[in-house]
């Protein structure tokens, strides 16, 4: 599992963390029923308060996101059902609103900026259908 905190976003870290793992459960990077690390283990490796990685896997575990064995340890959930497609919707409009935003400030036409987003996709599409 690869966590990257960056400290200067103004997004607090407990909210990073839930947001990478679960994208990386989304997409399948963590499968169903892999074992997260402690939060002592976490805290450690990513130099952050233990109390930070605590709620933000409680936050995953109230979501169903996340899984907990008692005497065992957390495990992920898997993407499933309505709550997957919930949190793939979630994120997806997290940041359709940021480009939003940034098109508005830029006053770049509706028209223009979805033309640039159907392009977009249409290239990464391509691209992942030639590596599958």
């Amino acid at each position: 599992m690869i966590l990257v905190i960056d400290t200067h976003s103004g997004v607090p870290i407990y909210r990073q963390l839930m947001d990478q793992i679960t994208r990386q459960i989304l997409a399948g990077q963590i499968r169903p029923g892999d074992q997260l690390p402690t939060v002592r283990e976490l805290a450690v490796r990513l130099k952050i308060n233990p109390m930070t990685i605590s709620k933000a896997y409680s936050l995953l575990e109230s979501t169903g996101i996340l899984q907990r064995q008692r005497g065992v340890g957390l495990f992920a959930a898997g993407p499933g059902g309505r709550k997957a497609d919930q949190a793939r919707s979630d994120i997806l409009q997290d940041q359709l609103r940021a480009a939003a935003v940034l098109a508005v400030q830029l006053r770049i036409p509706l028209s223009e900026a979805v033309e640039q987003l159907r392009k977009l996709y249409k290239e990464i599409d391509t691209l992942e259908g030639k590596n599958t």
